[in-house]
C-alpha cells in the first residue's frame, strides 16, 4: 500500500465521525467478505481499522472491519480489565476503487467517554499474500502495540476548552 489517512469529526450532538482511508492497489488487500453487521471479537488479524479513546478511567478500543462487523472493549489499564463495552451499533459504510478504498464510521455518542480525549487511530492492512502492515499516528519503539501509550498521540480537549 502507498498511504493511509484517517480524518475525525465530533458532530454537535456529540457522535464522532471517522472516515480511514488506503490508497494503492486495492485488489492486493486480503478483504474480509461482506457480513452482518454485529459485534465480532477478533477483527484485528486481518484487514481492520481501529480508534483507542483514552480518558481519565482507562480507554476504550474500536474495531471497525471492511466486512461490516466490529466490536468495542473497554479497559480499565494498558493491556488490564479488558471487558465488552455496551454501545448501539456504529454505521459503518465502505467505498472502494481500483486506487482507494475508503470505510466511514458514525459511533453514538453514549459509545465514548467523557472528554478530554487521547486518541488513536490505527489500521492493520493485510495483503493476499499474508503480508500485514501495522498503520498508526504514532508507534511506540519494537513491535506494533496500539494499546500502548504512545499510540495516542491526537488530544482532544473538553469543548469548554476549545
Amino acid at each position: 500500500m502507498r498511504g493511509a489517512g484517517a480524518k475525525l469529526t465530533l458532530k454537535d450532538d456529540g457522535a464522532l465521525m471517522l472516515e480511514y482511508v488506503i490508497v494503492g492497489d486495492i485488489g492486493d488487500l486480503s478483504m474480509p467478505p461482506p457480513a452482518p453487521p454485529e459485534r465480532t471479537d477478533g477483527l484485528w488479524q486481518t484487514t481492520c481499522f481501529e480508534l483507542f479513546v483514552a480518558d481519565a478511567d482507562g480507554y476504550r478500543e474500536f474495531n471497525f472491519s471492511p466486512s461490516g462487523q466490529w466490536a468495542a472493549y473497554r479497559f480499565a489499564g494498558y493491556r488490564e480489565g479488558m471487558t465488552p463495552l455496551d454501545m448501539p451499533a456504529p454505521t459503518i459504510g465502505l467505498a472502494q476503487s481500483g486506487e482507494q478504498l475508503a470505510l466511514t464510521v458514525t459511533l453514538d455518542a453514549s459509545a465514548l467517554p467523557p472528554m478530554p480525549w487521547k486518541i488513536g487511530l490505527s489500521a492493520v492492512i493485510e495483503e493476499q499474500d499474508g503480508t500485514k502492515s501495522y498503520w498508526a499516528l504514532a508507534h511506540p519503539p519494537g513491535r506494533p502495540d496500539f494499546h500502548h501509550p504512545t499510540c495516542f498521540a491526537l488530544e482532544l480537549p473538553a469543548p469548554e476548552s476549545l
